[in-house]
């Protein structure tokens, strides 16, 4: 099983990223994906989370109404779309994957991915 993270990088306050996840080796449309940051020094959390159809997500009062979570099952991907990011966005972003509906917890993952880099300038 793969969860290969990317489109991480450095963008300045205000500024946006989109995250992508492509997911190898299970049946992908049986698993409910998140997307988790961990900042240095801090616990992983979660910032979104999409169920298997995509008609489910969930986000943290944090993020609510500047990211979104999306799937495409054919394509076994998910996507994180971050807008107006803040200094205090910047962590690594781990995709993850559970074989069970929302919602997620960083106890609760059968598989992760290994993390991309979103760094925020003021």
């Amino acid at each position: 099983v793969q969860l290969q993270a990317s489109g991480g990088g450095l963008v300045q306050a205000g500024g946006s990223l989109r995250l992508s996840c492509a997911v190898s080796g299970v049946d992908f449309s049986d698993y409910a994906m998140g997307w988790f940051r961990q900042a240095p020094g801090k616990e992983r959390v979660i910032v979104a989370a999409i169920g298997w159809s995509g008609g489910s997500t969930y986000y943290p009062d944090s993020v609510r109404g500047r990211f979104t979570v999306s799937r495409d099952n054919a394509k076994n991907m998910v996507y994180l779309s971050m807008n107006s990011l803040k200094p205090e966005d910047t962590a690594v972003y781990y995709c993850a994957a559970r074989q069970a509906t929302l919602p997620l917890t960083v106890n609760g993952i059968d598989y992760w991915g290994k993390g991309t880099q979103v760094t925020v300038s003021s």
